[in-house]
């Protein structure tokens, strides 16, 4: 789904509050900021890190694009191999993609343009391929409803040690956190059920080791800590301002958060994880933004002002107000 404010909006929030991404580059490695080279790729809506393909990271447009599945190399840009899944129905939607302990991809087709207007929405799910090449692949449809009725939602993540699958639902005011069943099922139904409150969400990932959730909207994020499927103590993660923020994964290693966004020729931001296993580049003390609270802030990072958050809620009034009238 597409942001609500444009690139123009995001442009013009950055300048008034003199705020740049607090990202790293890693060199000439893997898992660096990169741009998606890839003139198909103009709506790249989830992100999720290759574990058998280093600094390969998997991505897919947002609607209207087909059963497709991206493979794109970090360390170019370039796609490096283009999936196309079978024996589904047609993609209404698709926000989302992660990937689970058993090895397979996990593709949702969760979004709502309409907020709550299907009755069901789709999960689909196909091994990571081996060898990293355009394929076509029967991928396992899974139906998906809510306990409490249709929901708009664009963040979908697998827990990296039960493989359970969440839901992160998208409305007005904030959203839920849905659990599904403990392993889903083809041919009926999957119930996901209401375990938790969030705030505004475009995407969601579990850190590798299932102990963090980080979820993002379109200028913060938050990570908490999850136990047992459930949410606990979170804080502000310093995040970079993008035009059309809608997606965020882990490094395979964990040091690290990716933050991506729609359009075309966009790019996936590095930003170090405090204490995320590899020493912080040299390159990452520039600036950054933060929700709030200052827990990644640290000296010398600029956070959204006042004044920027002013501007922010001012055009989401203009949105909202639009939109009720239409």
């Amino acid at each position: 789904m597409r942001s609500l404010l444009t690139f123009s909006a995001a442009a013009a929030l950055l300048f008034l509050t003199g705020a740049t991404p607090a990202v790293a580059d890693e060199g000439d490695g893997a898992d660096r900021t990169f741009t998606i080279e890839d003139p198909r790729i103009t709506e790249s809506s989830g992100l999720a890190a290759s574990r058998i393909h280093p600094g390969v990271y998997w991505t897919h447009n947002d609607s209207e694009d087909g059963p497709y599945v991206y493979a794109v190399d970090s360390r170019t840009g370039k796609t490096v191999a283009t999936i196309t899944m079978k024996g589904v129905g047609e993609p209404r939607d698709v926000e989302a993609i992660s990937l689970g302990p058993d090895g397979n991809l996990y593709v949702g087709d969760i979004g709502d343009n309409l907020d709550g207007s299907w009755d069901h929405v789709w999960i689909y799910r196909f091994p990571e391929p081996e060898k990293l090449a355009d394929a076509t692949v029967r991928a396992t449809q899974f139906d998906v409803k809510y306990a409490d009725g249709a929901r708009n939602a664009e963040a979908m993540m697998v827990h990296p040690v039960t493989g359970r699958v969440y839901i992160a639902s998208k409305r007005e005011g904030g959203g839920g956190l849905y659990e599904g069943p403990e392993k889903l099922t083809a041919g009926g139904t999957n119930v996901f059920r209401p375990v938790g409150e969030v705030p505004w969400v475009t995407d969601g990932a579990f850190s590798p080791d299932g102990k963090e959730l980080v979820l993002r909207s379109y200028f913060s994020a938050r990570r908490y800590a999850f136990d047992k499927g459930r949410l606990g103590a979170d804080h502000a993660v310093s995040v970079p301002l993008q035009g059309q923020a809608e997606s965020v994964t882990y490094t395979a290693d964990g040091s690290a958060m990716m933050f991506g966004s729609e359009g075309e020729r966009s790019e996936v931001l590095r930003v170090d994880v405090e204490g995320g296993g590899k020493a912080a580049s040299p390159n990452s003390g520039g600036g950054g933004t933060s929700s709030g609270d200052g827990d990644d802030g640290g000296p010398g990072k600029s956070t959204v002002t006042g004044g920027a958050v002013a501007v922010v809620v001012a055009v989401l009034a203009v949105f909202m107000a639009k939109r009720r009238r239409g």
